[in-house]
């Protein structure tokens, strides 16, 4: 399902229960200086990003002080987060000029500490390469490092390394549990172009071997992916971010099962299987 950009006054774009992909959450929060907003959300638990912008950030008692320092846009600077406990109260004061927070979370029963995860903690991948229009960095704010500290919640930042590339290749799917060979994750993204006039597509093909749909992705799109393989990719003389959101069913390791008629590819992307490895 594809939410094109809008004014959400602060309101959640995917709110607890969606009947898309009930295991995620996805809020974007715009503050000016010195402007508050508090949430908590009962059943799931959540992170908070600045996309752009400084905060303040307490979680009843947990505080983290000047969180986020990119100014421009998400191309500018590290990300930075705070892990907020099952229906916890958070609090975030806007210290800069303005702040863009990015609040995503997962369905989830148990309450764990918060936490904050500051730039020189993060968990980078990169792979793929220019030759094959699959490269891409992958910044982990809530990925293995943290797995004894979060439940069911996957937090990362993709980039498009260079201009008209794909990510999400060689196309995958997470929408069944049947372990070994794949865990049902429901996945929520939010893109962005540079320079933000860009655009791409989204791809979603629910069977191998029969036609899918295709979704245009333009600055602030929002993807809500409950089933079938996804691929995206971005025009030729673009970037393309996306912040990406993974709530599991039983687990919170991630396993991709790779669409039959593509995965052969898999020896083709130098790095991708680090990758994968990464996406736990």
């Amino acid at each position: 399902m594809h939410i094109p950009p809008f004014d959400n006054q602060n309101k959640p774009i995917v709110d607890v229960d969606d009947p898309t992909v009930p295991l995620n959450y996805f809020n974007i929060v715009k503050l000016k200086k010195g402007q508050a907003f508090a949430y908590e959300v009962p059943g799931y638990e959540t992170c908070i990003v600045p996309a752009t912008g400084t905060i303040d950030v307490n979680v009843e008692g947990f505080k983290a002080t000047s969180l986020g320092h990119r100014v421009e846009d998400v191309w500018d600077g590290e990300p930075e987060g705070v892990y907020v406990p099952v229906a916890a109260k958070a609090e975030m004061v806007c210290i800069s000029d303005t702040a863009e927070v990015f609040i995503c979370g997962a369905r989830y029963d148990k309450v764990l500490e918060a936490f904050d995860v500051r730039a020189d903690a993060l968990d980078k991948v990169q792979y793929g390469s220019d030759e094959t229009k699959t490269h891409r960095k992958i910044k982990h704010i809530l990925g293995t490092k943290y797995h004894d500290r979060v439940g069911r919640l996957l937090v990362s930042e993709l980039f498009t390394v260079g201009e008209g590339g794909w990510s999400g290749f060689p196309s995958h799917k997470h929408d069944t549990d049947r372990l070994p060979l794949e865990t049902r994750h429901d996945e929520t993204y939010n893109f962005r172009f540079k320079p933000n006039y860009g655009s791409g597509v989204q791809m979603l093909q629910r069977e191998d071997g029969k036609p899918g749909d295709a979704y245009h992705l333009v600055d602030g799109s929002t993807i809500c992916l409950d089933s079938g393989y996804h691929p995206c990719a971005v025009l030729p003389g673009y970037q393309m971010y996306y912040f990406t959101i993974l709530g599991g069913l039983s687990q919170r390791s991630l396993v991709q099962y790779f669409q039959p008629s593509h995965a052969a590819q898999l020896e083709t992307i130098p790095g991708i299987k680090d990758m994968i490895a990464k996406f736990k």
